[in-house]
């Protein structure tokens, strides 16, 4: 499974890395951690010397509850950052996780290789669109309604036969759009319950059948840290754990706050894969 990102081919068969680098104020995690230039170019520095693949830059908090800011007010947070990560560490590729097409289109402009929206291009219509114009790859995730509405559409005829469904349909309105370059995120903490989530893990495989590189975003949520009764902070061992399943179910990209550790579960499954 081979992409082309950036210019550069990318053999997705070996799992990638995006580490995450949130310029957020509320983010569920680290929000407000990385407020400087100075604070954020220090945790780019350290994402990088870990091994990450991408980073994934976000500027608008899409934990359960949050407010939405506006493009306009995203871009002051997030256009500063690339540009100077763009200078600093010319050769790291950058995604945007914006759900707003003029994000997106500017990100693009500064030099940002991909974009990653949770909503399918469902809160901006300009989205889709804008994406088959840039011709950048695209992670579309699962999410039903809207971050401060998701936790009421947690109820599912069949979760995994609808979440295959919702991709079957949303890969075909791409296609029409001209995106070729899909990547699929099954959207753990979005719109599913606590068991859901699992549910939903536990039979990631299903999603191989459309023959697309799967994005898992799963570090440190609260899928984790309320299952093990323990802080967010406390909840590397079972992040790391849970992306040694994932990886072991096909996963072939990991967006993740420790770099480092996740790298450590690769070399494993590979491990585990090759006896």
């Amino acid at each position: 499974m081979k992409y082309y990102i950036q210019g550069e081919k990318v053999n997705l068969n070996k799992p990638k890395v995006a580490g995450i680098l949130n310029l957020t104020e509320d983010s569920f995690f680290d929000g407000g951690c990385y407020d400087t230039e100075k604070k954020a170019l220090l945790q780019v520095e350290k994402l990088i010397s870990e091994g990450a693949d991408f980073l994934d830059i976000g500027g608008q908090s899409t934990r359960p509850g949050s407010k939405f800011i506006t493009a306009d007010e995203e871009l002051k947070r997030v256009i500063p950052i690339i540009k100077i990560i763009k200078k600093e560490y010319p050769k790291i590729k950058l995604s945007i996780d914006t759900f707003w097409s003029k994000v997106a289109n500017e990100s693009v402009q500064e030099g940002v290789c991909m974009i990653n929206d949770v909503s399918g291009g469902t809160l901006d219509p300009q989205m889709l669109p804008t994406i088959g114009r840039l011709k950048v790859p695209y992670v579309l995730m699962h999410m039903r309604g809207t971050p401060q509405t998701m936790n009421q559409y947690t109820k599912y005829e069949n979760l995994v036969e609808n979440v295959v469904q919702y991709f079957e349909e949303k890969i075909n309105e791409a296609k029409n759009f001209g995106i070729e370059n899909l990547f699929l995120d099954p959207g753990f903490g979005f719109s599913k319950t606590l068991e859901q989530n699992y549910e939903l893990l536990n039979q990631l495989n299903q999603l191989k059948k459309f023959n697309l590189p799967i994005y898992i975003g799963i570090s440190r949520k609260k899928m984790i840290y309320e299952t093990l009764n323990i802080s967010v902070d406390e909840a590397l061992v079972g992040t790391s754990a849970l992306h040694l399943y994932a990886l072991l179910q096909g996963a072939n990209v990991l967006r993740v706050h420790d770099v480092k550790e996740a790298k450590q579960m690769i070399n494993l499954a590979k491990q585990i894969k090759s006896n």
